[in-house]
Protein backbone atom coordinates (compact mmCIF):
# COMPACT_ATOMS: atom_id res chain seq x y z
CA UNK A 1 0.00 0.00 0.00
CA UNK A 2 1.23 3.46 -0.84
CA UNK A 3 1.74 5.98 1.97
CA UNK A 4 -0.60 8.97 2.27
CA UNK A 5 -0.46 11.66 -0.38
CA UNK A 6 1.21 14.98 0.21
CA UNK A 7 1.11 18.44 -1.27
CA UNK A 8 2.93 19.70 -4.36
CA UNK A 9 2.69 22.55 -6.85
CA UNK A 10 1.01 21.56 -10.15
CA UNK A 11 2.14 24.74 -11.90
CA UNK A 12 5.78 23.64 -12.18
CA UNK A 13 6.67 22.59 -15.69
CA UNK A 14 7.22 18.81 -15.93
CA UNK A 15 10.78 18.56 -17.21
CA UNK A 16 12.09 22.03 -17.81
CA UNK A 17 11.74 23.80 -14.50
CA UNK A 18 15.40 23.10 -13.99
CA UNK A 19 18.40 24.64 -12.38
CA UNK A 20 16.61 27.56 -10.76
CA UNK A 21 17.28 29.06 -7.34
CA UNK A 22 14.56 31.70 -7.25
CA UNK A 23 12.43 32.17 -4.12
CA UNK A 24 8.64 32.18 -4.10
CA UNK A 25 6.40 34.44 -2.05
CA UNK A 26 4.11 32.37 0.15
CA UNK A 27 2.64 35.07 2.38
CA UNK A 28 2.15 38.83 2.17
CA UNK A 29 0.58 40.41 5.24
CA UNK A 30 -0.19 44.11 5.64
CA UNK A 31 -0.50 45.21 9.27
CA UNK A 32 -3.73 47.00 10.10
CA UNK A 33 -3.74 50.76 10.51
CA UNK A 34 -4.58 50.27 14.15
CA UNK A 35 -1.92 47.61 14.77
CA UNK A 36 -0.33 47.88 18.21
CA UNK A 37 3.45 47.46 18.42
CA UNK A 38 4.11 43.71 18.57
CA UNK A 39 7.17 41.51 18.13
CA UNK A 40 7.48 40.16 14.60
CA UNK A 41 7.54 36.51 15.69
CA UNK A 42 4.44 36.95 17.86
CA UNK A 43 2.68 38.87 15.10
CA UNK A 44 3.28 36.04 12.60
CA UNK A 45 2.31 33.40 15.16
CA UNK A 46 -1.06 35.13 15.47
CA UNK A 47 -1.55 35.47 11.72
CA UNK A 48 -0.30 32.16 10.31
CA UNK A 49 -2.29 28.99 10.86
CA UNK A 50 -0.40 25.81 11.78
CA UNK A 51 2.91 27.65 12.21
CA UNK A 52 4.89 27.12 15.40
CA UNK A 53 6.97 29.86 16.99
CA UNK A 54 10.11 27.78 16.38
CA UNK A 55 9.40 27.53 12.65
CA UNK A 56 8.69 31.24 12.47
CA UNK A 57 11.89 32.13 14.29
CA UNK A 58 13.89 29.76 12.07
CA UNK A 59 12.45 31.45 8.98
CA UNK A 60 13.29 34.89 10.35
CA UNK A 61 16.86 33.85 11.20
CA UNK A 62 17.28 32.42 7.70
CA UNK A 63 16.20 35.78 6.20
CA UNK A 64 13.06 34.29 4.65
CA UNK A 65 10.95 36.99 6.34
CA UNK A 66 11.14 40.63 5.29
CA UNK A 67 9.41 43.73 6.58
CA UNK A 68 8.93 46.48 4.02
CA UNK A 69 11.48 44.76 1.79
CA UNK A 70 14.17 44.45 4.47
CA UNK A 71 15.37 41.52 6.57
CA UNK A 72 14.26 41.91 10.20
CA UNK A 73 14.92 40.25 13.55
CA UNK A 74 12.34 38.34 15.64
CA UNK A 75 12.14 41.22 18.14
CA UNK A 76 11.30 43.81 15.49
CA UNK A 77 8.14 45.66 16.51
CA UNK A 78 5.51 45.46 13.80
CA UNK A 79 3.95 48.87 13.13
CA UNK A 80 0.74 49.94 11.40
CA UNK A 81 0.78 49.41 7.60
CA UNK A 82 4.01 47.35 7.70
CA UNK A 83 4.21 44.85 4.81
CA UNK A 84 5.54 41.45 5.90
CA UNK A 85 6.48 38.90 3.25
CA UNK A 86 7.63 35.30 3.58
CA UNK A 87 9.55 33.69 0.71
CA UNK A 88 10.45 30.01 0.42
CA UNK A 89 12.44 27.93 -2.09
CA UNK A 90 9.43 26.13 -3.53
CA UNK A 91 6.11 27.41 -4.89
CA UNK A 92 2.95 27.22 -2.75
CA UNK A 93 1.34 23.81 -2.97
CA UNK A 94 -2.23 23.32 -4.09
CA UNK A 95 -2.26 19.66 -5.20
CA UNK A 96 -1.25 16.20 -4.06
CA UNK A 97 1.61 13.85 -4.82
CA UNK A 98 1.68 10.10 -4.15
CA UNK A 99 4.85 8.85 -2.43
CA UNK A 100 6.39 5.94 -4.34
CA UNK A 101 9.03 3.45 -3.30
CA UNK A 102 11.98 3.60 -5.69
CA UNK A 103 15.72 3.07 -5.70
CA UNK A 104 17.33 6.45 -5.03
CA UNK A 105 21.07 6.98 -5.34
CA UNK A 106 21.56 8.75 -2.01
CA UNK A 107 25.20 9.79 -1.54
CA UNK A 108 24.89 11.31 1.95
CA UNK A 109 22.22 11.66 4.61
CA UNK A 110 21.93 13.02 8.14
CA UNK A 111 19.16 14.44 10.30
CA UNK A 112 19.08 17.72 8.35
CA UNK A 113 19.68 16.93 4.70
CA UNK A 114 20.50 14.38 2.07
CA UNK A 115 22.40 14.41 -1.22
CA UNK A 116 20.88 12.46 -4.12
CA UNK A 117 22.44 11.66 -7.48
CA UNK A 118 19.62 11.99 -10.02
CA UNK A 119 19.84 9.88 -13.18
CA UNK A 120 19.17 11.38 -16.57
CA UNK A 121 15.58 10.81 -17.66
CA UNK A 122 14.04 11.29 -14.22
CA UNK A 123 11.70 14.27 -13.84
CA UNK A 124 12.23 16.17 -10.59
CA UNK A 125 8.74 17.53 -9.84
CA UNK A 126 5.33 16.01 -10.64
CA UNK A 127 3.33 17.95 -13.20
CA UNK A 128 1.04 17.43 -16.15
CA UNK A 129 2.17 14.34 -18.04
CA UNK A 130 4.50 13.25 -15.21
CA UNK A 131 2.39 12.67 -12.12
CA UNK A 132 4.34 9.60 -10.96
CA UNK A 133 7.87 8.28 -11.05
CA UNK A 134 9.45 11.64 -10.29
CA UNK A 135 12.23 12.34 -7.81
CA UNK A 136 9.73 14.10 -5.53
CA UNK A 137 7.56 10.96 -5.49
CA UNK A 138 10.57 8.93 -4.38
CA UNK A 139 11.68 11.47 -1.81
CA UNK A 140 8.17 11.67 -0.37
CA UNK A 141 8.28 7.91 0.28
CA UNK A 142 11.81 8.00 1.65
CA UNK A 143 11.03 10.86 4.02
CA UNK A 144 7.67 9.49 5.19
CA UNK A 145 8.69 8.56 8.72
CA UNK A 146 10.88 11.58 9.40
CA UNK A 147 9.82 14.64 11.47
CA UNK A 148 8.84 16.52 8.31
CA UNK A 149 6.27 13.79 7.65
CA UNK A 150 4.27 14.14 10.86
CA UNK A 151 0.55 14.90 10.67
CA UNK A 152 0.54 13.49 7.15
CA UNK A 153 2.33 16.56 5.82
CA UNK A 154 5.39 15.37 3.94
CA UNK A 155 7.53 18.05 2.31
CA UNK A 156 10.29 16.61 0.15
CA UNK A 157 12.61 19.55 0.59
CA UNK A 158 14.16 20.23 -2.79
CA UNK A 159 15.67 23.70 -2.79
CA UNK A 160 16.95 23.60 -6.38
CA UNK A 161 16.30 21.63 -9.54
CA UNK A 162 17.98 20.17 -12.59
CA UNK A 163 16.34 19.29 -15.88
CA UNK A 164 14.87 15.89 -16.67
CA UNK A 165 17.71 14.90 -18.98
CA UNK A 166 20.49 16.38 -16.85
CA UNK A 167 22.13 13.98 -14.42
CA UNK A 168 23.82 14.73 -11.13
CA UNK A 169 23.65 16.00 -7.58
CA UNK A 170 20.81 17.66 -5.71
CA UNK A 171 20.68 18.67 -2.05
CA UNK A 172 17.44 18.05 -0.14
CA UNK A 173 16.52 19.73 3.16
CA UNK A 174 14.81 17.37 5.61
CA UNK A 175 13.66 20.03 8.09
CA UNK A 176 12.06 23.44 7.72
CA UNK A 177 15.21 25.07 9.06
CA UNK A 178 17.50 23.16 6.68
CA UNK A 179 15.30 23.96 3.67
CA UNK A 180 15.21 27.64 4.48
CA UNK A 181 18.92 27.87 5.32
CA UNK A 182 19.94 26.07 2.12
CA UNK A 183 17.57 28.11 -0.04
CA UNK A 184 19.10 31.31 1.30
CA UNK A 185 22.56 30.02 0.37
CA UNK A 186 21.32 29.46 -3.17
CA UNK A 187 19.62 32.84 -3.26
CA UNK A 188 22.79 34.60 -2.14
CA UNK A 189 24.95 32.53 -4.55
CA UNK A 190 26.89 30.95 -1.69
CA UNK A 191 26.49 27.42 -3.03
CA UNK A 192 29.49 26.03 -4.92
CA UNK A 193 28.33 23.91 -7.84
CA UNK A 194 29.99 22.73 -10.99
CA UNK A 195 28.81 20.90 -14.09
CA UNK A 196 30.45 18.90 -16.84
CA UNK A 197 29.25 19.89 -20.30
CA UNK A 198 30.25 18.55 -23.70
CA UNK A 199 29.64 21.29 -26.25
CA UNK A 200 30.05 21.78 -29.97
CA UNK A 201 32.99 23.79 -31.29
CA UNK A 202 36.51 24.90 -30.42
CA UNK A 203 37.53 27.47 -27.80
CA UNK A 204 40.52 29.73 -28.34
CA UNK A 205 40.80 30.53 -24.64
CA UNK A 206 41.01 28.06 -21.77
CA UNK A 207 38.61 29.98 -19.54
CA UNK A 208 35.75 32.42 -19.95
CA UNK A 209 32.62 33.92 -18.46
CA UNK A 210 29.18 34.36 -20.01
CA UNK A 211 27.07 37.24 -18.74
CA UNK A 212 23.61 37.77 -20.11
CA UNK A 213 20.08 37.96 -18.74
CA UNK A 214 18.05 34.79 -19.28
CA UNK A 215 14.30 34.73 -19.82
CA UNK A 216 11.67 32.98 -21.90
CA UNK A 217 12.07 33.28 -25.63
CA UNK A 218 9.47 35.53 -27.23
CA UNK A 219 9.18 33.02 -30.07
CA UNK A 220 9.07 29.73 -28.12
CA UNK A 221 8.01 29.56 -24.47
CA UNK A 222 9.73 26.19 -24.00
CA UNK A 223 13.11 27.76 -24.71
CA UNK A 224 15.13 30.23 -22.68
CA UNK A 225 16.74 33.12 -24.54
CA UNK A 226 19.73 35.27 -23.63
CA UNK A 227 19.23 39.05 -23.49
CA UNK A 228 22.75 40.56 -23.29
CA UNK A 229 21.42 44.07 -22.82
CA UNK A 230 19.27 43.07 -19.87
CA UNK A 231 16.08 44.19 -21.58
CA UNK A 232 14.31 41.04 -20.37
CA UNK A 233 14.89 38.06 -18.12
CA UNK A 234 17.06 37.82 -15.02
CA UNK A 235 20.75 38.39 -14.38
CA UNK A 236 22.78 35.24 -15.12
CA UNK A 237 26.50 34.45 -15.00
CA UNK A 238 28.25 31.22 -16.02
CA UNK A 239 32.00 30.64 -15.68
CA UNK A 240 33.59 27.92 -17.81
CA UNK A 241 36.95 26.19 -18.13
CA UNK A 242 38.17 23.92 -20.93
CA UNK A 243 38.96 20.43 -19.61
CA UNK A 244 39.60 18.60 -22.88
CA UNK A 245 39.49 19.40 -26.59
CA UNK A 246 38.29 16.69 -28.97
CA UNK A 247 38.40 18.59 -32.24
CA UNK A 248 34.76 19.32 -33.15
CA UNK A 249 33.61 19.16 -29.51
CA UNK A 250 34.98 20.41 -26.18
CA UNK A 251 34.53 19.19 -22.61
CA UNK A 252 33.93 22.06 -20.19
CA UNK A 253 33.64 22.58 -16.48
CA UNK A 254 30.87 25.13 -15.90
CA UNK A 255 30.42 26.91 -12.58
CA UNK A 256 27.18 28.71 -11.87
CA UNK A 257 27.25 32.09 -10.21
CA UNK A 258 23.46 32.27 -10.62
CA UNK A 259 20.94 29.49 -11.23
CA UNK A 260 18.46 30.36 -13.95
CA UNK A 261 16.32 27.92 -15.88
CA UNK A 262 18.44 26.19 -18.58
CA UNK A 263 21.27 28.60 -17.75
CA UNK A 264 24.21 26.57 -19.08
CA UNK A 265 22.25 25.31 -22.08
CA UNK A 266 21.09 28.80 -23.05
CA UNK A 267 24.43 30.51 -22.39
CA UNK A 268 26.38 27.95 -24.42
CA UNK A 269 23.92 28.17 -27.30
CA UNK A 270 24.25 31.95 -27.17
CA UNK A 271 28.04 31.58 -27.55
CA UNK A 272 27.53 29.38 -30.58
CA UNK A 273 28.51 26.24 -28.64
CA UNK A 274 25.26 24.35 -27.93
CA UNK A 275 25.50 21.27 -25.73
CA UNK A 276 26.15 18.07 -27.63
CA UNK A 277 22.91 16.14 -28.29
CA UNK A 278 20.71 18.93 -26.85
CA UNK A 279 17.60 18.79 -29.04
CA UNK A 280 16.05 21.89 -27.45
CA UNK A 281 18.98 24.17 -28.26
CA UNK A 282 20.15 22.77 -31.58
CA UNK A 283 22.91 20.47 -30.38
CA UNK A 284 21.32 17.30 -31.77
CA UNK A 285 22.68 17.88 -35.27
CA UNK A 286 26.18 18.25 -36.64
CA UNK A 287 27.38 21.77 -35.86
CA UNK A 288 31.06 21.32 -36.75
CA UNK A 289 32.40 19.13 -39.57
CA UNK A 290 30.83 17.57 -42.67
CA UNK A 291 27.23 16.39 -42.51
CA UNK A 292 27.98 13.35 -44.63
CA UNK A 293 30.14 10.26 -44.99
CA UNK A 294 32.02 8.45 -42.23
CA UNK A 295 32.06 11.50 -39.95
CA UNK A 296 28.28 11.80 -40.06
CA UNK A 297 27.93 8.10 -39.23
CA UNK A 298 30.33 8.51 -36.30
CA UNK A 299 28.45 11.50 -34.87
CA UNK A 300 25.16 9.64 -35.17
CA UNK A 301 26.72 6.80 -33.17
CA UNK A 302 27.65 9.31 -30.49
CA UNK A 303 24.09 10.66 -30.46
CA UNK A 304 22.82 7.09 -30.02
CA UNK A 305 25.16 6.52 -27.08
CA UNK A 306 24.20 9.83 -25.43
CA UNK A 307 20.62 10.62 -26.56
CA UNK A 308 20.20 13.63 -24.26
CA UNK A 309 22.00 16.88 -23.53
CA UNK A 310 25.59 16.26 -22.40
CA UNK A 311 25.23 17.93 -19.01
CA UNK A 312 26.02 16.51 -15.57
CA UNK A 313 25.79 18.24 -12.17
CA UNK A 314 29.22 17.16 -10.98
CA UNK A 315 29.70 18.80 -7.57
CA UNK A 316 27.99 20.64 -4.72
CA UNK A 317 29.56 22.58 -1.87
CA UNK A 318 27.67 24.40 0.89
CA UNK A 319 27.56 25.17 4.61
CA UNK A 320 25.72 22.64 6.75
CA UNK A 321 22.62 24.34 8.22
CA UNK A 322 23.18 23.04 11.75
CA UNK A 323 26.91 22.44 12.20
CA UNK A 324 28.26 25.30 10.09
CA UNK A 325 30.70 22.83 8.51
CA UNK A 326 31.57 23.29 4.85
CA UNK A 327 30.50 20.15 2.93
CA UNK A 328 31.53 19.14 -0.57
CA UNK A 329 30.27 16.28 -2.75
CA UNK A 330 31.09 14.95 -6.20
CA UNK A 331 29.31 12.51 -8.51
CA UNK A 332 31.15 10.65 -11.27
CA UNK A 333 29.99 10.98 -14.87
CA UNK A 334 27.26 8.46 -15.77
CA UNK A 335 27.92 5.66 -18.26
CA UNK A 336 26.25 7.32 -21.27
CA UNK A 337 28.38 10.44 -20.84
CA UNK A 338 31.65 8.53 -20.39
CA UNK A 339 30.85 6.33 -23.40
CA UNK A 340 30.37 9.37 -25.61
CA UNK A 341 33.61 10.91 -24.33
CA UNK A 342 35.48 7.67 -25.07
CA UNK A 343 34.25 7.77 -28.67
CA UNK A 344 35.33 11.38 -29.12
CA UNK A 345 38.69 10.69 -27.50
CA UNK A 346 39.27 7.84 -29.93
CA UNK A 347 38.24 10.02 -32.86
CA UNK A 348 40.51 12.88 -31.77
CA UNK A 349 43.50 10.52 -31.41
CA UNK A 350 43.30 9.56 -35.09
CA UNK A 351 42.23 12.88 -36.62
CA UNK A 352 44.15 15.58 -34.76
Amino acid sequence: MLPPTTDFDPDLEPEDAGEGDELYEHHRIVADRGQELLRLDKFLLNRLANASRTKIQDAIRAEAVQVNGRVSKPNYRVRPADVITITLPEPPRTGKVVPQEMALDIRYEDADLLIVNKPAGMVVHPAYGNWEGTLVNGLAYHLENLPTGRNGEIRPGLVHRIDKDTSGLLVVGKTEWAMTHLSQQFFHHAIERSYRALVWGKFDEDTGTVRGHIGRSLRDRKVQAVYPGGEQGKHAVTHYRVLQRYGPVTLLECRLETGRTHQIRAHMQHLGHPLFSDATYGGDRIRVGPASGAYKAFVEQCFAVLPRQALHARSLGFVHPSTGERLYFEAELPEDFTAALAKWESWAATHE
